[in-house]
């Protein structure tokens, strides 16, 4: 029994070994595994490196011309957010503008702003936003808002104050209800903090799967019978042919993980405040449920070619059934179902609510439990594909 125990572990640690050589050896695999997960994670921090617009460019149509209406557009300009570049006497030309790209929105202020505030009546400002980007839309709506809110409780003060009534009953009255919002999770608001850490897990996962289907289309390309397992892996060896491949792949992508999901947030000061060990007891489950998956799909890809359209195809669909971009509890049933297949969808939403959020694991058991599902369901599937190939080889062996 020993013994037996003995041949098995140095079986594993064969291949193993072997498996090691075959990543190291393929360019095609190490630009995969190795570059593209250190590369990726540091080209993405890069470009969103500024987390928030500023400085977004409006144009102004100030039909008032009043002292009041200057002040507004001060406070506006004042704001990080927007900057005032040009005022036009008209809507056109604001709009020709706006056409050219010169500006992503328009401030309108009618001429009786100042007349009906002096009246004591309700004021109207016209704000129109480009709103082909969200990002344009809310940072120049806010802004806006904001200033004009300001701006109306001061006029509430004066017209209180010149009515005798001051202090902190002139306060409450022109503040009924206070609001304090609070930013949870992202306090900069940031486009960076909210997609990087999902993209993170999505290129861990992605170049995974396709480093691995690269080696499996090498080899079949490579084997005469055009099979992934040659015949020749004797009784009992399929077992230890799948766990020396999967334990090959998780040594490599522990060491990336370890700079992706560890290093890369610290260095563009991302959202970080998981417990660590939460987050390496999550990772385990996500790792052994995309290398069998990985591996699982990998037998029915013909050739290294194939991979890579499968890789490019799903990315972006990934992206989107994980819930980041799109509320999971808006998402048509059958695409969630379909979500269920891919490690990345629960590696994901676990993720950033660890990371992210600070969540214990506990707080992400269906993640974690769906994760380890998925890594019995795809390892069973693993060695039933490995089998089939054994046993197609065979029947090709006997034919010649």
């Amino acid at each position: 029994m020993f013994k037996k125990i003995i041949s098995i572990i140095s079986d594993i640690l064969n291949v193993i070994k072997h498996e090691f050589q075959i990543v190291f050896k393929d360019r095609g695999v190490v630009i995969m595994m190795v570059l593209a997960p250190l590369a990726y994670p540091v080209i993405y921090g890069i470009l969103y490196q500024n987390e928030t617009l500023t400085d977004v460019p409006v144009a102004v149509v100030d039909y008032s011309r009043s002292q009041t209406s200057r002040e507004l557009l001060r406070h506006i300009d004042a704001t990080q957010n927007v900057h005032i570049i040009s005022t036009f006497s008209s809507l056109e030309e604001a709009k020709e503008a706006y056409n050219k790209r010169l500006v992503h929105g328009v401030i309108y202020i009618p001429a009786d702003f100042n007349k009906k505030l002096c009246s004591g009546d309700q004021a109207t400002v016209s704000i129109y936003c480009d709103i082909s980007s969200f990002m344009y839309y809310r940072i120049i709506n806010q802004a806006c808002s904001y200033s004009v809110l300001d701006m109306g409780k001061q006029i509430q003060l004066k017209r209180l104050n010149a009515n005798g009534i001051t202090g902190e009953a002139a306060s409450i009255i022109s503040e009924p209800i206070q609001s304090s919002g609070v930013i949870l999770y992202n306090e900069g608001a940031g486009f960076a903090s909210f997609l990087i850490p999902a993209l993170l897990m999505l290129i861990i996962h992605q170049t995974l799967f396709f480093g691995i289907s690269m080696i499996a289309g090498t080899s079949r390309e490579e084997n005469r019978f055009h099979v992934l397992v040659s015949s020749s892996v004797h009784r009992g060896g399929t077992f230890r042919v799948i766990v020396g491949k999967s334990m090959c792949y998780l040594f490599i992508y522990a060491a990336w993980a370890f700079f992706v999901l560890g290093v890369i947030p610290h260095v563009f000061n991302l959202p970080h405040i998981g417990q660590t060990i939460d987050l390496i007891k999550f990772m385990i489950p996500f790792f052994m449920a995309t290398i069998f998956f990985s591996m699982t799909v990998s037998v029915f890809l013909p050739n290294r070619e194939t991979g890579m359209i499968v890789f490019m195809f799903f990315s972006l669909i990934l992206l989107f059934l994980s819930g980041v971009s799109w509320p999971q509890s808006n998402i048509n049933g059958f695409w969630k179902a379909f979500s269920w297949i891919f490690p990345s969808t629960q590696g994901i939403q676990g993720y950033i609510k660890i990371n992210s959020m600070g969540a214990e694991l506990k707080a992400v058991k269906y993640e974690y439990i769906s994760l380890w599902v998925q890594t019995a369901v795809y390892f069973v599937t693993t060695c039933w594909a490995y089998r089939w190939q054994i046993k197609k080889s065979s029947r090709k062996a006997m034919l010649l």
